[in-house]
């Protein structure tokens, strides 16, 4: 069955990889971006870059313009309305870090920080560090059989001492969509803040965070076919309340002395320094191409996709899903075949997959797995590139084994 993808061509790199005979099958790590990107950055760059926020001169006036034109895109992309403001930062990873010292003066020992089996170490380590730095106790939800985290357990661990739930909105590992409005209404019946991560679920569909409810939602920018070296952070204005500054430097200073100062209020406040201009800017470009896409048409792609690269590896003897991902990608491990081989192999037929423990060690040692071979799609993905990978993986495995 063909599979084309009717966006392919919008996306220069694509071209760039086949002519190296190279099939890019790792999209949860990072994606290839649209020319409309590759366009807005040339002309940022092309036509007088300046620092934003701070000057008067006419390059400086039209930077701030298309950087807080981007903010303007992101809070319309989220549903932000006026329920929040949108931070930007140097990463997803930069944004829970923010999360975690912005937040810790509200923690006392004792007070419980809960997590699931299944975080990213981006999700995972902040609050693993904040919960010894202040005596406090790291609850980790467990997954059932589907790789989704277990909702009756959760009823039982989110209690009376919880002070704030952090969990991912769609597993970079294992494919699969959380159950977060029930986590959600959990924490917020004993007043927990709420924290979600969206790094992989921002890419696939449109999310309302109005809807969604919770405090902080955090994603990347380089997952949703834009610029690396940029974070989102959407705050709730109440909650945003609570967070406190966390680094210093120009551009979010009220008034400084020599031995005091004063500081704005977010989303400013909360960004210290010169921001990634060129990849905020970017960003926006990004979206402005997304939000010109059938939606509709992009999901029954990515589902139409996502099930011809699971049948293709359950007609394959000795292969094991880990859990049952529902889209975007698939992890799984070979019976008798270590990983990084397989992987090395693959890599010499040109096919770019990502193996070994995905930023997620503690998920993987409850596999008792080293590592696993993981396969993520993008939309302009087609089941070419699926054909080419199993044509690899069928010539790898006769020799691994």
């Amino acid at each position: 069955m063909m599979i084309p993808s009717p966006w392919r061509a919008d996306f220069p790199a694509i071209a760039a990889l086949q002519r190296q005979d190279q099939t890019y099958l790792d999209n949860a790590a990072t994606t290839q971006k649209p020319q409309a990107l590759l366009d807005a950055l040339t002309h940022y760059y092309a036509n007088g870059a300046a620092n934003v926020h701070r000057a008067q001169h006419l390059p400086g006036a039209h930077a701030t313009q298309a950087f807080e034109d981007s903010r303007s895109k992101i809070g319309q992309w989220l549903n932000a309305g006026d329920c929040g403001q949108i931070i930007f930062t140097h990463g997803a990873t930069s944004a829970l870090n923010l999360l975690a010292y912005g937040l810790e003066h509200l923690f006392n020992p004792g007070d419980e920080i809960v997590i699931s089996a299944l975080e990213h170490h981006a999700n995972l380590l902040p609050w693993q560090q904040l919960a010894l730095r202040r005596d406090l106790k790291l609850i980790v939800l467990p997954l059932d059989a589907d790789g989704l985290i277990d909702l009756a357990t959760a009823a039982q661990l989110i209690g009376p001492r919880t002070r704030l739930l952090a969990v991912s909105q769609l597993s970079n590992v294992l494919g699969a969509w959380q159950p977060l409005p029930e986590l959600l209404a959990l924490a917020q019946a004993h007043d927990a803040l709420t924290v979600v991560d969206g790094a992989q679920g921002i890419v696939h569909g449109r999310h309302d965070v109005q809807e969604l409810g919770c405090d902080f939602y955090v994603f990347s920018s380089h997952k949703l076919y834009g610029p690396d070296g940029l974070g989102v952070l959407f705050g709730r204005n109440e909650a945003l309340k609570q967070l406190r500054h966390w680094q210093f430097g120009g551009e979010m200073v009220l008034d400084a002395n020599y031995h005091d100062a004063r500081f704005r209020p977010a989303p400013l406040g909360f960004e210290a320094g010169t921001p990634p201009i060129a990849s905020v800017i970017g960003l926006g470009a990004t979206l402005d191409y997304l939000s010109g896409l059938d939606q509709d048409a992009v999901n029954a792609h990515e589902a139409a996709l996502h099930d011809y690269l699971l049948k293709g590896l359950e007609a394959r003897n000795g292969i094991r899903l880990l859990g049952k991902p529902q889209l975007a990608l698939a992890s799984f491990v070979v019976e008798g075949v270590h990983n990084s081989d397989l992987a090395h192999l693959l890599t010499e037929q040109g096919i770019a997959v990502r193996a070994g423990h995905h930023c997620a060690m503690p998920l993987l040692k409850s596999f008792e797995l080293a590592g696993a071979i993981r396969v993520s799609l993008a939309l302009y993905n087609d089941s070419e590139d699926l054909e080419r990978f199993f044509e690899a993986l069928d010539q790898a495995l006769e020799l691994l084994r």
